[in-house]
């Protein structure tokens, strides 16, 4: 293989992979320096000229000559003068010998390598750049399409054809997805994983929310409203406490849009995910009664030292501030930077009620206690919790809580 065909070769697959041509250049420096250490080992007297758009390569080696006995005629850029006249008769000592080296001077072998270290080094050179392209977009949202399912993540191809990675976990639960399926995510963050850039998609990520906000409501993007602060259970709930700094503008309105029009379509992209917009305060006895709408607080009882709010509802708005699953009071305590704690508030018990102290030839004291410590003092007010929420606010063990559940449900069959 010769100089010309190996460079257009080389000149072919780089311009393929969109390498510039400074780049180019100096890739083939690089490697055909390399062969000349290789052989020579030194390329401090050589030049490498190249052009890439023709294939020619011309390669020289610079010599000073010295005398036959000189000291210095080991020396890598040193030539005898006996050896110069060899190359041109009236060479004199002192005077530099250019002399122009060809590739087939390297042999057959030297000349498969250097392609061969040419192809991986634009290998590396595309992983480099795709490595660099997405640690710069991390944040930002993409469209890409599935093209592979395995059980721990969803594989997809950008617009390049570059594989993007979905893993499980950053998956939203309801997500199923086909082969040809366009899928919307953010990318989560890039990093190199023995040698090789792996680019990691979320669609679980609060700054996914995020995007999708700013994409619906022109308002965001322009930075009329901010967004102070996301919180999700990715699938089941979000809630999104916004600010507008325009008092014409207001900020939970525009985020919904008329009649829904605008959150819908962030609704259905994250597969029903039910979407609180609030609107942000520095209150933060307002913003903890906005943050556990739709249950409407009687009162607040703040401990700013422990980090807990206790808050007051009447018994049919207790099961409004859990929410389903408790979804509702776990994202509105990360909203607020609180621990909330929901007590029922104590009121005269209903005629079809029975207080907790009547069952006390059959639950121990000690459970009873724990549950008034809570603010539960009827039979009705525990069985309006979950399960999860007693083993959240209380001390008792779950076979205990499900006794418990038991023997109050008897009482109302």
């Amino acid at each position: 293989m010769d100089a010309k065909v190996l460079i257009e070769s080389f000149a072919d697959f780089a311009r393929t992979k969109n390498v510039d041509r400074p780049t180019m250049i100096r890739i083939l420096e690089d490697v055909f320096k390399a062969m000349i250490r290789k052989k020579y080992e030194t390329d401090e007297n050589f030049d490498v000229i190249i052009n890439a758009d023709n294939g020619d390569l011309e390669i020289w080696r610079y010599r000073e000559v010295v005398d036959d006995d000189s000291e210095d005629i080991w020396d890598y850029d040193k030539i005898s003068l006996t050896e110069a006249k060899q190359i041109e008769p009236d060479f004199e000592i002192g005077e530099e010998v250019s002399e122009q080296i060809f590739l087939e001077d390297f042999g057959r072998r030297a000349v498969q390598m250097a392609r061969q270290t040419l192809i991986q080094k634009i290998k590396d050179l595309e992983k480099e750049l795709l490595f660099q392209k997405y640690s710069e977009l991390v944040g930002e949202i993409i469209s890409a399409e599935v093209y592979q399912i395995l059980g721990r993540e969803v594989l997809l191809l950008d617009a390049d054809g570059n594989e993007l990675i979905l893993p499980k976990g950053e998956q939203i639960p309801k997500d199923r997805f086909r082969k040809g399926d366009s899928c919307r995510a953010i990318i989560h963050k890039a990093e190199i994983v023995n040698g090789n850039p792996k680019i990691i998609l979320s669609r679980t990520s609060p700054i996914f929310l995020e995007r999708l906000f700013e994409n619906e409501v022109p308002e965001i993007y322009d930075g009329l409203i901010t967004i102070k602060k996301i919180v999700r259970e990715p699938g089941e709930r979000a809630k999104v406490a916004v600010e507008s700094y325009d008092d014409r503008i207001d900020p939970v309105g525009a985020c919904v849009g008329m009649k829904g029009s605008r959150i819908h379509s962030i609704v259905r992209e994250l597969q029903n995910e039910n979407i609180d917009v609030i609107n942000f305060t520095e209150n933060l006895e307002l913003y903890i009664q906005r943050a556990l709408s739709p249950a409407k607080i009687s009162s607040i009882a703040l401990n700013e030292e422990g980090g807990r709010v206790s808050v007051y509802l009447k018994p049919d708005q207790v099961s409004l501030a859990i929410g389903k699953g408790g979804y509702n009071i776990k994202l509105a305590s990360r909203l607020v930077g609180y621990e909330i704690d929901v007590f029922r508030e104590i009121t005269d018990i209903e005629e079809d009620d029975v207080d907790l102290n009547e069952f006390t030839d059959e639950i121990d004291e000690w459970v009873i206690s724990e549950l008034k410590r809570i603010g539960l003092d009827t039979a009705k007010s525990v069985l309006a919790l979950s399960k999860e929420d007693l083993l959240r606010r209380t001390e008792l063990e779950e076979a205990t809580i499900d006794d418990l559940f038991s023997i109050l449900k008897q009482e109302f069959e």
